[in-house]
């Protein structure tokens, strides 16, 4: 595996609440128009709130999906969070997955 992206967090950077939640949304949407793309997009902690149904990035992270980005959350974090239903994008995994898919990329970035 060549990139993964890693996102920790529902927003993006520490401070304003709102920002976080617009710096996301701009750079998943920027991520779609990039013209080199990760590989996979791997969620956990508070992050795979935004693979649920009702996040407002939901619909980039499908966009990325459908252009072969491949989109994973943390199975235990998806639980811990009550969204065991509600993931709208990508597949739930876990931990021995992520293991695997950090140790062999050969870069990741994380958010």
């Amino acid at each position: 595996m060549e990139k993964v992206i890693v996102i920790n967090n529902d927003r993006m950077g520490h401070g304003d609440e709102r920002l976080g939640t617009r710096l996301m949304a701009n750079f998943l949407s920027k991520l779609i128009d990039a013209e080199l793309k990760p590989q996979m997009i791997l969620l956990y902690n508070s992050g795979v709130k935004l693979a649920a149904k009702e996040s407002p990035v939901l619909e980039r992270l499908e966009s990325l999906e459908n252009i072969g980005v491949d989109i994973i959350s943390c199975g235990t974090c998806v639980n811990f969070y009550g969204l065991a239903d509600q993931i709208g994008a990508g597949r739930v995994t876990n931990m021995l997955e992520i293991v695997r898919v950090l140790t062999e990329a050969k870069a990741t970035v994380t958010i």
